[in-house]
């Protein structure tokens, strides 16, 4: 699933692509799908964006947590989780998606649902209205307010039992960073997904801090992960370190197997030699 670093990647390709289109045409819940969210009546959705002319984008962080590619229509707000693709006019369209706006040119823009995803669309005066996304108390890592001493309060306030994954990956306490970035996240700081915050010094969480930094913008400035596509169906440029991709390769800095386990809800992967827990 897309994560911080492309929706940055998506908002700039939406700015260059979409922003200036006025949307003709909208069609939401077409092929309904049990992990497809919405905020109201998906039919309405038409009457709220039909008309209406893309002004600006972001990657999560003017209206709601960060994480999510925010395009606005005019007074509309799209809240979009999932992953994003620009049609060319008369370029085959998906079989199957959860969104599909129409622009005046005869292009299109479409959301299709993989795992999960939401595509939320509210007026800007009325974000409140789709809950837990309504919280730019919390700064993008790509940016200076994301600073060490925002990191080590937010360590201060997380019980120390926790392990590595359920502190950066669970309940969004950094918007935007899930279980797919996070693999890279920790083998660049050479800790184990398991590893409990309690048996990690001041040097750990150094290291960790710096990781997360330095990780997600060469995740960002690379145009996101392989794993991942962009709004042209391209694979992103960076080369990911522990992902599906890499499994059956040893690791590159010790050339031990490297190892996936499922844990907390997701496949977690790392190198034991290079990751002790």
């Amino acid at each position: 699933m897309i994560e911080l670093p492309e929706t940055h990647v998506l908002s700039k390709q939406i700015e260059q692509t979409l922003v200036g289109k006025t949307i003709v045409n909208v069609r939401a819940n077409a092929h309904p799908h049990s992990f497809a969210w919405y905020s109201g009546d998906p039919a309405m959705y038409s009457g709220m964006l039909e008309g209406k002319k893309i002004a600006d984008t972001s990657p999560g962080s003017s209206y709601t947590c960060g994480g999510n590619t925010e395009i606005i229509c005019e007074e509309m707000l799209l809240v979009i989780s999932t992953p994003i693709k620009y049609h060319e006019p008369g370029q085959k369209l998906p079989k199957s998606h959860q969104l599909l706006l129409e622009f005046e040119d005869s292009s299109h823009m479409s959301c299709t649902v993989q795992m999960w995803g939401s595509m939320l669309c509210t007026p800007i005066t009325n974000v409140k209205s789709i809950g837990h996304f309504d919280n730019t108390d919390l700064p993008d890592p790509l940016t200076d307010d994301f600073n060490e001493a925002y990191f080590d309060a937010l360590w201060n306030s997380t019980k120390s039992s926790l392990s590595a994954k359920a502190f950066l990956a669970t309940e969004q306490r950094v918007p935007g960073l899930g279980n797919g970035v996070l693999q890279d996240i920790l083998f660049n700081a050479r800790i184990h997904p398991k590893r409990k915050l309690e048996t990690m010094g001041d040097d750990d969480k150094g290291l960790l801090y710096h990781s997360v930094k330095s990780t997600l913008k060469e995740m960002k400035d690379g145009g996101g992960r392989d794993t991942e596509k962009d709004l042209f169906n391209q694979s992103g440029g960076y080369q990911t370190i522990l992902s599906k991709n890499t499994l059956p390769h040893p690791c590159r800095i010790c050339g031990d197997r490297l190892v996936r386990q499922a844990f907390l809800g997701g496949n977690i992967y790392f190198c034991p030699t290079c990751q002790p827990v």
